[in-house]
């Protein structure tokens, strides 16, 4: 008699037991997916890829000239580089703050991003979107202009916005459309734009292909909507190395902010491609929630 209340009992322990652990399972297909992207940011465009609370993302941008300066100028590292330093901290899981700066004009730009959905791993929630929002100032001083001649402090101001939908498809594929509007106050003829508008709409595009677990090829395709101005075109090799993520590109432009993409005029690909590379660096003051891509 014993025997048998003590096996009944381990019964209904085990299939407690065994509820509870399917009850966890069906949790977790309900997490989010991991990173969709390698880093928040895509050759040169933002994507939804969120920082958590307390952690920081540096990025160094570099672009050169083109390729079409050949080995006496070895293929362009010797002309026309911008560099681009930036600086994000995420204030939550979904808001996260961020600074930079191009040399490119000198160019300073504050910004913002917030996660609003984020893809679960059951498909409840079907994709990710993010919004994302900035302002910047050319600080280039224009010493050779007289004092007249300079541009004032409104002139200089430009602004972006910005809304991300990305979608991970699959563990090898994920892509991300962002709508993205930048504004100029003044788009003087001394700023090194090509455009003269106000006002420029473009809709990029990003994807990542996996080909190994710590590398990708990656796309950017930025069409201008209302200019006449080239679209941007890159394509380029992510690589998660040590806790950095190094990012090789050839691209069309040599913008590397936000508006400058826009506005900033591109060449023609195959014919005027540039090198470019990003460095980025996440650093967690806790332990991190997500794994790897």
């Amino acid at each position: 008699m014993r025997t048998a209340i003590l096996t009944l009992g381990l019964f209904f322990t085990s299939i407690g037991y065994t509820h509870a652990q399917l009850e966890r399972k069906l949790e977790n297909t309900n997490q989010p997916v991991d990173l969709i992207f390698h880093a928040p940011r895509h050759i040169n465009l933002l994507t939804v890829e969120p920082l958590e609370k307390k952690t920081m993302h540096f990025a160094i941008m570099h672009t050169f000239g083109t390729l079409d300066g050949g080995i006496e100028n070895l293929f362009g590292l010797d002309n026309g580089a911008n560099i681009q330093f930036s600086f994000e901290f995420g204030l939550s899981d979904k808001l996260s703050l961020g600074a930079g700066r191009s040399s490119r004009d000198k160019f300073y730009n504050v910004y913002g991003r917030y996660l609003l959905l984020e893809q679960t791993q059951n498909n409840t929630i079907p994709l990710s979107m993010s919004f994302a929002g900035g302002a910047g100032i050319v600080s280039n001083p224009y010493s050779f202009l007289s004092a007249d001649e300079r541009p004032d402090f409104a002139d200089r101001l430009a602004y972006f916005g910005q809304v991300m939908f990305a979608r991970k498809f699959s563990n090898k594929v994920s892509l991300q459309v962002s709508p993205t509007l930048a504004y100029f106050v003044n788009p003087l003829p001394i700023y090194q734009i090509e455009g003269n508008q106000n006002l420029y709409l473009a809709l990029g595009f990003s994807g990542k292909y996996k080909v190994t677990d710590r590398s990708s090829l990656t796309l950017q395709y930025i069409p201008n909507l209302n200019s006449d101005l080239r679209s941007n075109f890159g394509i380029g090799w992510d690589v998660e190395v040590g806790g950095h993520v190094f990012q090789m590109y050839f691209v069309t432009s040599q913008a590397l902010n936000e508006q400058y993409l826009l506005a900033g005029g591109n060449g023609v690909p195959g014919e005027e491609f540039r090198l470019g590379f990003n460095v980025n660096r996440i650093f967690a003051l806790g332990q991190r929630k997500r794994g790897k891509s």
